[in-house]
């Protein structure tokens, strides 16, 4: 994947093409070659204030002395009555606390009920989360809760970093060199080598409107060989902040036309649920010779902000 260069002279929109020569056509455009690696229960916490010292008492008796989350139902305790959490007790051979046998289990009835009487603070509450829930609304909200890590959205998993929303775009910079960034909110995704056998990914970044999205073209492979495209684009940011843009995507080519316009999906989300839920533009391989020139396909692209 090249980098785009430093553009001609002024008109509305520039071109890159993949040698880095300036010109001046209608869009910026950028050819990119596969990239092979690549309703609940729940209370709002304004602050640390309004919460009372009663109930921050209560719940810290729910601490696992082990990992510092909290113990949550089914409770069990070891013979002195001391609790540790399901994911650690797994783990260990004698209490962390006493040192005293763990088994056999022993169930604690009382704080069980205990726990399904007050509400837990969302284990994100130290990067923003103000919610506080019920023990058997905690876990699902957290694997969907906005304040947490934010994993590398580039495709593949050989990338196992995580990190906060802010280190993202840093990540992609210095890890994801091989990655171009236009700057505009018309251009032109250029993915080069689209006959190449097997699963493949292009990916690259788009700058506007104060933000960055990634453009993601995904080829798979279906049963018996039938292989099928699917193009997406992502915010590098919150899904409420997602819901603020709109994207277009547009294949033209042999008095055709194929579009897709839709909401972009957080990173948060990932390319994969847009798949699975086929909320993105999807086609096969004979629809993507219609548009394609010599093996490259191009995609116009067109981020647009939407009416409040």
């Amino acid at each position: 994947m090249s980098r785009p260069s430093s553009t001609g002279p002024s008109a509305s929109k520039t071109c890159i093409k993949q040698q880095h020569v300036p010109t001046t056509a209608a869009q910026t455009s950028v050819s990119v070659r596969p990239n092979a690696n690549l309703a609940t229960a729940a209370a709002v916490i304004p602050g640390p204030g309004a919460v009372s010292p009663q109930h921050h008492e209560l719940t810290s008796l729910f601490e696992c002395p082990v990992c510092f989350d909290y113990v949550l139902p089914p409770i069990l305790q070891c013979q002195a009555g001391h609790l540790v959490c399901n994911q650690c007790r797994q783990k260990l051979t004698c209490c962390p606390t006493c040192r005293g046998s763990l088994t056999p289990s022993i169930r604690n009835l009382a704080m069980e009920k205990v726990a399904s009487a007050i509400l837990f603070p969302c284990k994100h509450a130290s990067t923003g989360c103000i919610l506080a829930l019920h023990h058997s609304e905690k876990p699902e909200h957290e694997e969907q809760c906005e304040f947490r890590p934010y994993c590398c959205p580039c495709p593949g998993a050989s990338c196992k970093w995580q990190g906060s929303l802010d280190a993202v775009m840093p990540h992609l910079v210095h890890q994801h060199k091989s990655i171009t960034t236009l700057q505009g909110e018309d251009i032109v995704f250029l993915a080069t080598d689209i006959n190449l056998p097997g699963a493949v990914d292009w990916v690259m970044m788009q700058s506007c409107f104060g933000f960055h999205f990634m453009l993601v073209l995904e080829k798979q492979e279906k049963y018996e060989g039938h292989q099928q495209f699917f193009a997406i684009v992502l915010l590098i940011g919150t899904r409420k902040q997602a819901e603020n843009f709109a994207y277009r995507l547009e294949l033209n080519g042999h008095r055709r036309r194929l579009t897709w316009e839709a909401t972009p999906r957080s990173i948060h989300e990932g390319v994969a649920t847009a798949i699975m839920n086929s909320d993105c533009l999807v086609f096969d391989a004979a629809i993507a010779h219609l548009f394609a020139e010599n093996g490259n396909l191009g995609i116009n692209v067109t981020i647009s902000t939407c009416c409040a």
